[in-house]
C-alpha cells in the first residue's frame, strides 16, 4: 500500500511578535515553526497501516519554501520513507490559500497514484479545514472528513467519523480514497535522536510548478482568496469600572443591561 501524507510546517506566534509595516504578514523574527499538530496524527495513522501490512510506502509531501523542509524532515525522522517539497517563486502569493495549495498537491499526488491519502483535518495557523477536501475533489477520490477511527478491512477501510453532538458515523470505504484525520485518533510517536540524524539520508526531492506541468496562472485560477492585509482588531473604548456598594453596582449593571437590550 502506498500512502501519501500532505504535511505543513506551521507558524506559531511568540510573545513579542509584530506585524510588518505594510500589513503583508508577521515579522519572521516573531515566528516559531513546527509540524502541524493534525498532520502528526495523519502521519502516525499512515505509519501504523504500513506496519500492520508489513509492507508499503509512506510519502510525505509539502508545499512551501525552505522553512517547510523542516516539517518534511520531521516526518522522515518519524518513519516516512521519502519526502517531496514543492516550491516555486510563483507560489509566494498563492501558497497561503487552501484551494491553491490543493491544486498544486493534486498534481503531485496524482503522479504518485497512491492507494490512500491521509490529511490532517486542519492546520493550526489557517484553521479552514479545506485543503484535504479540495484535494479529494481535484483527484476525484472518495473521501471521508474528520476521521477519528481507522482500520484496514481487506481491500477497503473501516472508518469512524466525528459528527455533531458527539455522534459517530461508521463507514466502509473502498480504495483509493482520501481521509482527513482528527487529533486523538492515535498516539503520535516521537523521533529518536538517531532517526533525526538518519532523516537527512532519506530521499527528499524538490519539484517546481514546471516539473508538475503547472504554471502560475493555473494555480492563481484555483485560488479562493488572497490575503489583502493583516492588522490588529480595532480597540474599543475600554472597560467601564463600577464603584460603590454591592447594591449600587448591581443596580448599575441592571441599568446597563436594560440600556443595551433596548
Amino acid at each position: 500500500m502506498k500512502i501519501v501524507v500532505p504535511v505543513k510546517q506551521v507558524a506559531a506566534l511568540d510573545d513579542e511578535c509584530e506585524l510588518l509595516g505594510d500589513g503583508s504578514g508577521v515579522d519572521p523574527d516573531g515566528l516559531e515553526w513546527e509540524l502541524n499538530e493534525w498532520d502528526t496524527f495523519s502521519l502516525e495513522a499512515a505509519l501504523a497501516l504500513r506496519e500492520a501490512a508489513g509492507e508499503g510506502e509512506v510519502v510525505a509531501i509539502t508545499v512551501g519554501d525552505e522553512e517547510a523542509e523542516e516539517g518534511l524532515l520531521s516526518a522522515l525522522a518519524k518513519g516516512a520513507d521519502r519526502g517531496l517539497r514543492i516550491w516555486d517563486d510563483e507560489l509566494a502569493g498563492a501558497a497561503p490559500d487552501a484551494l491553491a495549495v490543493a491544486r498544486v498537491l493534486a498534481a503531485a499526488v496524482g503522479r504518485e497514484s497512491p492507494d490512500l491519502v491521509l490529511c490532517g483535518v486542519q492546520s493550526s495557523d489557517a484553521v479552514n479545514s479545506a485543503t484535504g477536501v479540495a484535494l479529494a475533489g481535484h483527484l476525484g477520490l472518495a473521501h471521508v472528513a474528520v476521521v477519528k477511527g481507522l482500520e484496514r478491512d481487506g481491500s477497503a477501510l473501516t472508518v469512524e467519523r466525528e459528527l455533531e453532538g458527539g455522534l459517530v458515523e461508521r463507514l466502509r470505504v473502498a480504495l483509493p480514497a482520501l481521509l482527513t484525520i482528527q487529533t486523538g485518533i492515535n498516539e503520535p510517536r516521537y523521533a529518536t535522536l538517531r532517526a533525526i540524524k538518519q532523516a537527512r539520508q532519506k530521499p527528499l526531492e524538490l519539484q517546481t510548478l514546471a516539473d508538475l506541468g503547472l504554471d502560475g496562472a493555473q494555480v492563481a485560477s484555483a485560488s479562493g482568496s488572497r490575503r489583502r492585509r493583516l492588522a490588529p482588531p480595532d480597540r474599543g473604548g475600554g472597560a467601564e469600572m463600577l464603584d460603590g456598594s454591592i447594591a449600587e453596582v448591581a443596580a448599575r449593571i441592571a441599568s446597563l443591561v436594560k440600556e443595551r437590550l433596548g
